[in-house]
């Protein structure tokens, strides 16, 4: 079995036979916390750090999240888009399987947390339905 693991901002996919682990390959995982650091080196950290405080106030109020750990293998949608109760905006495979994540009302996108081949946590924001 080749398993997927993420410890410390590295991404190890590692297969394990009969009682034994190899590691195959080893990636940088796209974490979260890794993008508002490139900004706050930037010349206008002020402009930077307003786009990155808006996510957390609407991952809150009008954001569609994970309901499980997985990867993100499709993302449907753009921001701006108008969308309605129950279209598909995100396909996440968790344990072998795609899921579908669909919107719970009917509205516009505002912002696109993920992107395709991302790996996201339980409660993740993936898409804010405004």
């Amino acid at each position: 079995m080749i398993y997927k693991v993420s410890l410390n901002g590295k991404i190890y996919e590692v297969e394990v036979e009969k009682g034994e682990a190899v590691v195959k390959s080893e990636f940088d995982a796209a974490l979260p916390q890794a993008a508002p650091a490139a900004p706050a080196q930037s010349a206008a950290p002020i402009a930077a750090a307003a786009p990155a405080a808006a996510p957390a106030s609407a991952a809150s109020a009008s954001a569609v999240t994970a309901p499980m750990p997985g990867n993100i293998n499709a993302v449907k949608v753009t921001s701006g888009q108008s969308v309605k109760n129950g279209d598909v905006l995100i396909i996440l495979e968790a344990m072998k399987m795609e899921n579908e994540i669909v919107a719970p009302k009917d509205g516009k996108i505002g912002q696109v947390f993920v992107q395709k081949g991302a790996t996201v946590e339980t409660g993740a924001p993936l898409v804010e339905v405004l």
